[in-house]
């Protein structure tokens, strides 16, 4: 995994050791197998990576949500 909120890197185990969470949990949240973890798996999780509970979910941004078209525009 790359470097999280407190700029430190982890792996699927050191996550897991970090936050109490199963390593199965863990690959299958990295992999996009699970969509969701319970409330305090999820704040531990958090917790290890230094990040807001909400960051664990939030979905990617697509770079066409930022795509503005001159087109489009009115001018």
């Amino acid at each position: 995994m790359k470097t999280p909120g407190r700029g430190v890197p982890h792996s699927v185990r050191s996550l897991a050791e970090a936050s109490g969470v199963s390593r199965s949990q863990i690959g299958r949240l990295v992999k996009g197998e699970l969509a969701d973890l319970d409330v305090i798996e999820a704040h531990r999780v958090a917790e290890a990576l230094g990040v807001a509970v909400l960051v664990l979910f939030m979905p990617p941004v697509s770079p066409k949500s930022c795509h503005h078209d001159a087109e489009a525009s009115p001018t």
